[in-house]
């Protein structure tokens, strides 16, 4: 998913968010009487209507220190680094480094801790109270074992670019064999569920497509779970290696209708699903959930305007925000030494961030970046999965996609618009002749397929629903239609 991975999340401006980090060490400092404070302790941050739960982990030890973790419950990070927390004088402070968070707060008689919560220019009031019983997740959806069907966990290899893939393979019961899909994930490293916020919406789509007749494969993306991480330049190209070798793999399995194998992609899944298509004979149809018709910087453009006005941004923050990336773009696009075009970057960014004064910065809420955080910027601008995306056109691909298609999305998706995208989609299509299309849009669903208020990422994991059950439907009946079932 371009959170993606989501992955294209990762690129969501003036927002406060909680990005993923593990395996940190945790400082302590000398204080007095910690021993009360040692245990959990729930806040609710508000932000442009959202509600982000945050769940403060202390552990008091016997040396009169303190150390701490925290978890984003609804944004489905754990565990996540405090660096420095101290108590003295019924005031209780930590520090966050990594993600420029802080907090100051008065400890009240042991029930609650009433302060304030920074993090960038973002100031918000925050109170901690103890939570004595475990949080809860609740994720209907997910199916419980035992299943109805065979699971089996398989991996094979892209000896193209010599990895090895792992992954899970259902099969229905009854008569083989069986027609099949292959599931591809969004950007960024996933595993096979495509787990994120604690939703897992590949095994709610394998799960349903098994008890209909359906065999699926689901895999981990490069780096992730039993798959091998492969070269860091890696690009969607080299992803739809991964989805062919997945195919072959089907291919020699006597369950498997080897002439009905099928696609579906996920947001940058949905790039490469047609990729593939084009590539390889053995592709039967495909399945482009949120998958894209414009280019990537396009794409990206209209990604951070909807996500920003959402999260409650000004027009001209918006405005300002699409200034800086039209700059960065064309210089990705037309600077081809990737030396020259990272100190171009670093230099029209500096000039950039120079119009504006420390207080103009704060009234429009732009960050105070430094020389290193520019620099770490335009290196991830710059990485090949960045440039390939931000430069990739998918129309003249689509155009040759001859196999049925059926693309999806939610007409409140922020992430991959679903208007500008699927009519582009459909236009691609039709001058490319395909026979057989379905073009369908879902209203109140996001980039997740999940009824939502918003479409923002800020809900997604505020949300109980995994996926659709209106567009597993549609999915499973469309493809029902075009494959044999044995009975």
């Amino acid at each position: 998913m371009f959170i993606d991975k989501l992955r294209l999340s990762k690129l969501i401006f003036w927002l406060v968010f909680i990005p993923f980090f593990i395996n940190t060490t945790i400082f302590a400092f000398q204080q007095p009487e910690v021993k009360p404070l040692s245990g959990d302790w729930l806040g609710v941050l508000e932000i442009s209507g959202t509600k982000l739960r945050i769940l403060l982990k202390i552990t008091a030890k016997a040396d009169k220190t303190l150390s701490a973790t925290f978890d984003s419950i609804d944004q489905g990070a754990k565990d996540l680094p405090i660096d420095t927390i101290t108590y003295q004088d019924g005031t209780l402070k930590f520090e966050a480094k990594p993600f420029g968070i802080s907090f100051e707060g008065k400890v009240k008689e042991g029930v609650e801790i009433v302060g304030e919560f920074k993090q960038g220019q973002a100031k918000l009031p925050l109170v901690f109270k103890p939570q004595e019983k475990p949080i809860v997740i609740n994720r209907p959806q997910h199916p419980i074992k035992p299943y109805p069907y065979d699971e089996q966990e398989v991996s094979y290899e892209n000896k193209n670019d010599d990895i090895k893939l792992a992954g899970t393979l259902t099969l229905p019961k009854g008569k083989a064999p069986f027609p099949a899909v292959v599931l591809i994930t969004g950007s960024g490293p996933q595993d096979r569920n495509e787990e994120i916020f604690d939703h897992k919406p590949f095994l709610v789509i394998a799960d349903y497509l098994t008890r209909q007749g359906i065999a699926v494969l689901r895999v981990d993306d490069r780096g992730v779970g039993g798959t091998s991480k492969g070269a860091i330049t890696a690009t969607s190209e080299n992803y739809a290696q991964d989805v062919l070798a997945g195919v072959e793999f089907l291919k020699t399995r006597k369950e498997i209708n080897s002439k009905q194998i099928g696609l579906i992609g996920h947001s940058e899944g949905g790039i490469i699903a047609p990729m593939v298509a084009t590539k390889s004979s053995d592709i039967a149809f495909i399945v482009l959930l949120a998958g894209t018709g414009l280019p990537g910087d396009e794409i990206l453009k209209l990604q951070g305007a909807l996500i920003a006005k959402a999260s409650g941004a000004s027009e001209k923050l918006i405005n300002v925000s699409n200034e800086i990336q039209t700059i960065s773009y064309r210089i990705i696009r037309e600077e081809k030494d990737i030396n020259i075009a990272k100190a171009k970057l670093i230099e029209e960014n500096k000039k950039f961030y120079a119009k504006f004064s420390k207080e103009e910065k704060q009234a429009l809420g732009l960050p105070d970046l430094t020389d290193e955080q520019i620099a770490k910027s335009s290196d991830i601008l710059l990485s090949s999965w960045f440039r390939y995306f931000l430069t990739y056109d998918p129309r003249p691909t689509l155009k040759g996609v001859k196999v049925p298609v059926l693309a999806v999305n939610g007409e409140k998706d922020l992430q991959v618009p679903c208007k500008e995208n699927l009519t582009e989609i459909e236009k691609a299509l039709k001058e490319g002749a395909n026979k057989d299309f379905q073009i369908k849009s879902f209203p109140n669903l996001n980039h997740l397929f999940q009824t939502c208020q918003t479409g923002s990422p800020q809900e997604y994991g505020q949300i109980e629903e995994t996926f659709s059950p209106d567009v597993l439907k549609e999915m499973g009946n469309w493809i029902l239609a075009r494959v044999t079932i044995n009975k």
